[in-house]
């Protein structure tokens, strides 16, 4: 697994920041089968049933002592409000490689960047949200590192945030609502996980 280290840049004519005017329509990516950009559509119109396959990203960060990190999302989310998630998660604006979407959302998100940041594969999946009737129809791209930095989240975004071992957050899973993507990735970006964290770390 290449490990790059993040300075939360992005790259690209397309990319943007979190200070776009709301009013703007937020573009994602469309794509094929095979990840390969095939057109654009608007974010909301692309979630709702039943779905258009698009493009997307998911970070799992790592303490030194090989907990992951979670959050919360935030109660104002207009998609799957106050559960507990990855790291980090979104979709690159167009014509913005999934590394520099990955580390932007995560300063966005979290207000840290990685201290390394690497490519942990892909995953395709279609997961209906029964609670909003929104659909997560993605190719998503994962990404695994480490953090040092203590979270200062953006309380519009992340609701709270958690290090756990994989034992607290099977404890967790079991007893609090999680996204309805958060398992697909996490068993997808699992070999990356453990290529990083070691073997003692559990995961």
């Amino acid at each position: 697994m290449p490990i790059t280290p993040a300075n939360g840049q992005t790259t690209g004519t397309a990319a943007m920041t979190a200070t776009d005017t709301a009013d703007e329509p937020i573009m994602l990516e469309l794509v094929d089968e095979d990840g390969r950009t095939i057109g654009t559509a608007e974010k909301l119109a692309a979630h709702q049933a039943p779905g258009q396959l698009h493009r997307a990203f998911s970070v799992f960060l790592f303490d030194e002592q090989g907990r992951l990190l979670l959050q919360r999302r935030a109660l104002g989310k207009y998609h799957s409000p106050g559960v507990w998630s990855n790291t980090a998660c979104g979709h690159p604006y167009p014509g913005e490689k999934p590394f520099a979407a990955a580390a932007r959302r995560t300063a966005e998100e979290l207000g840290l960047a990685p201290s390394l940041l690497g490519e942990a594969g892909t995953v395709r999946y279609n997961h209906p949200d029964p609670e909003s009737g929104l659909v997560e129809q993605e190719y998503n791209h994962l990404f695994v590192g480490l953090v040092r930095d203590t979270p200062q989240p953006d309380p519009e975004e992340v609701g709270e945030y958690a290090f756990v071992t994989p034992d607290e957050l099977a404890r967790r899973h079991a007893e609090a609502p999680f996204s309805v993507w958060f398992m697909t990735v996490l068993d997808a970006a699992r070999p990356a996980i453990r290529e990083l964290t070691g073997t003692t770390a559990g995961w």
